[in-house]
């Protein structure tokens, strides 16, 4: 690992440990996020529930997360028996000025954005290149789009009609498309930069066969962002 890599690293770990210690307490219902970041965060949790016999119950948002919660020792539990979550935590591939998001870099989208929109508290952990303006200014890869199979082709030739420059994200491991843990296709779509996120939202949940957007709007809490040199910073909404 390079000092670049690790520097980032400890960006993730230092805000990942720093949310769960701030926001954890006993008797929670947790959503679980995916990605890099969490994999920190679930490690600290696993550590705070064996020292201070919490009783947390976990809720994943994708696979990795339920493998990490079984890895973990942690309890598990589903949105059928606990369908209003305490806390959420979970981390973004990118964060503007007012909280909004890009996630779905990971291809957990939907399950994610059901898990925030069911959640009293959503807390991002990031380390600090996820952080812009403006949605679009550092996530170069497009915005992740969750989509039924059959509805592929009209959907990309929507996009396009929209100005976006949409492609079908395609596997690595084996040929075909990416499949998500709904059994659906991802498209990711490139509008630039994103002036009005919440319209540009709106207009693709429109278009039938989208299942839902990596498009998170309004439902950020508190962002804890990993800087250089171990700093931590903390942005509420609204502040």
């Amino acid at each position: 690992m390079s000092e670049k890599e690790e520097e980032i690293e400890l960006a993730k770990k230092n805000a990942a440990m720093r949310a769960v210690e701030e926001n954890l307490k006993s008797n929670t219902i947790l959503g679980v996020g995916s990605g890099s970041t969490i994999v920190h965060a679930v490690k600290r949790v696993a550590e705070i529930i064996r020292e201070k016999k919490w009783d947390i119950k976990c809720i994943p948002t994708s696979f990795q997360a339920y493998q990490l919660i079984m890895e973990h020792g942690l309890n598990y539990t589903t949105l059928d028996r606990h369908p209003i979550i305490d806390l959420d935590i979970d981390g973004a591939d990118e964060i503007d000025q007012d909280l909004n998001l890009i996630k779905g870099g990971g291809g957990c989208l939907v399950q994610e954005k059901i898990i925030a929109s069911n959640s009293k508290k959503v807390i991002i952990v990031a380390d600090y290149r996820k952080v812009s303006t403006r949605l679009g200014e550092n996530w170069k890869k497009g915005i992740p789009i969750e989509i039924i199979p059959m509805a592929a082709t009209p959907i990309l030739k929507k996009i396009e009609q929209m100005g976006g420059r949409p492609s079908l994200r395609m596997a690595r491991a084996k040929m075909g498309p990416v499949i998500t843990d709904n059994g659906n296709f991802i498209i990711d779509a490139d509008f630039g930069i994103i002036e009005q996120p919440k319209v540009l939202n709106e207009k693709l949940l429109n278009i039938p066969g989208v299942v839902d957007t990596g498009l998170f709007i309004s439902l950020t809490s508190r962002v804890y962002i990993g800087e250089k040199r171990g700093n931590i910073k903390i942005i509420d909404k609204n502040n």
